[in-house]
């Protein structure tokens, strides 16, 4: 038996490492200049992993974190995806768009806002832009369970769409209610029926962890009911929670929260009853059952970790298009802008929508590594490390390694000289654990206060 009240000193701020530096790092001083010599920098035959983003929803899930806009006007729809057109436009004259594309993912807001006609247009602008995807790409999509039809789905069949993820969130009647999204199990049953009899064989469900009113009985109870879909993979999120970012996270009263040693158990938890029930656990946050890729890339050392989460698609160039998306590359982030008139202002003077960035220096390159590997992992292979970046670990990381005895001596990871290793209760700090190589956070403090607690 776990005692989680002694680690509950551990739920303190800090990053969910979709990137090192993380995104309160990037600065306006990266710009479209900067954008298109790396586009003109990167080799042909490296591949394209491509992001696009549809931020409309309907209404306001209080949770959310995204960023999104609440509206139920068709004309706002049709005039985002004109600007998409556009974007993609400007993007080809300076991208090789014939390079090989690996990957492309919607995301959100609700992708399955747009109507089906609306969802084919997009693909169709998508695949006219970027002609030559690899016959194994993952093709996916986020979808909200409460706006998906079977129209929907047959549009994304016809564009070879291959893998859906539904975000669920919670299952019991109270939390979605104080969360603001109601959505039946049924509702959820029915739309993964459409998907199967479809023939997607890879579904996703998102869950999440540490909402208001969540008790370790009613999560269970959640578990139970998702298991019978049989999902192929589930994400399990802890609740980020930001109110002085966030203002629908406001309207939550704090003291409906579950204390941190709660939220431990109920990850505990989560985890025993999916290894249970055969799937494996994939990086802090996934399961996956033994024969999905995501698994399999564990044990042949190609996990990766980016903004979509876990991903077998490693070093691809991940290009972001539409408002608010990600990209990046070997050694640099881009983001576009969050707000719809700056990015439409953009695009209309014929620019990229870049917002900032950031360029990775090699020291940045060298913890980017290292954090990766712990948070896709939970290890660091020392001697890799030492080979890849010429350098000797004891000497380049003497005050982290003593920032690493705190955990060693709690007993949550052992360290030798070719191994940092956490065990599986470190597993679920491992977010504290790859803090102690985050320069940032230790030479600029304020930064901790951009993000939510890692318990």
């Amino acid at each position: 038996m776990i005692d989680f009240k002694k680690f509950e000193k551990y739920s303190r701020p800090g990053p969910r490492y979709t990137s090192y530096p993380t995104a309160p790092m990037f600065h306006e001083n990266f710009t479209q200049d900067d954008l298109i010599q790396k586009y003109q920098n990167q080799t042909d035959n490296t591949p394209l992993s491509l992001y696009l983003h549809i931020p409309f929803c309907r209404s306001a899930c209080y949770f959310c974190g995204c960023n999104v806009i609440f509206t139920s006007k068709d004309e706002k729809k049709s005039r985002y995806i004109s600007y998409l057109k556009k974007e993609l436009k400007i993007l080809s004259k300076y991208l090789n768009t014939n390079r090989l594309v690996t990957q492309l993912h919607f995301g959100g807001g609700t992708p399955t806002f747009l109507s089906p006609d609306e969802l084919n247009e997009v693909y169709e602008a998508i695949y006219e832009t970027f002609p030559n995807f690899a016959e194994d790409a993952e093709i996916s999509c986020e979808v909200d369970p409460r706006f998906f039809s079977k129209e929907h789905m047959d549009v994304m069949i016809k564009s070879n769409l291959n893998r859906i993820s539904f975000g669920v969130q919670d299952l019991d009647e109270k939390v979605q209610k104080t969360i603001h999204r109601i959505q039946p199990f049924e509702t959820t049953k029915n739309v993964v029926t459409i998907a199967r009899d479809a023939g997607i064989n890879s579904i996703n469900v998102d869950l999440i962890y540490g909402l208001p009113f969540q008790t370790k009985e009613s999560f269970q109870d959640t578990l139970s009911k998702i298991i019978k879909l049989n999902p192929d993979r589930l994400a399990v999120f802890n609740y980020a929670h930001v109110p002085w970012l966030m203002k629908t996270q406001r309207k939550f009263d704090e003291t409906t929260f579950a204390p941190p040693s709660v939220k431990l158990q109920i990850l505990k938890d989560t985890i025993s009853f999916f290894v249970e029930k055969g799937y494996k656990m994939v990086g802090m946050d996934h399961f996956a059952k033994p024969d999905d890729e995501l698994f399999k890339a564990i044990n042949k050392g190609e996990l990766h970790r980016n903004f979509q989460g876990y991903t077998t698609k490693g070093g691809a160039q991940l290009v972001g298009i539409g408002l608010t998306s990600i990209g990046e590359g070997k050694d640099y982030y881009v983001q576009n802008y969050k707000k719809l008139d700056d990015y439409e202002k953009a695009i209309d003077s014929g620019s990229l929508p870049v917002f900032k960035g950031y360029k990775l220096d090699k020291d940045d390159e060298l913890r980017q590594f290292v954090i990766m590997e712990l948070m896709s992992n939970f290890s660091l292979d020392i001697k890799r490390l030492e080979k890849t970046f010429d350098i000797s670990f004891e000497d380049y990381f003497k005050a982290e390694i003593v920032l690493l005895e705190e955990f060693k001596n709690v007993n949550l990871i052992t360290i030798d000289d070719k191994t940092i290793k956490a065990n599986e209760t470190g597993a679920m700090l491992i977010r504290n654990i790859s803090m102690c190589f985050d320069k940032y956070l230790q030479t600029t403090p304020e930064q901790k206060r951009r993000f939510s607690k890692t318990i």
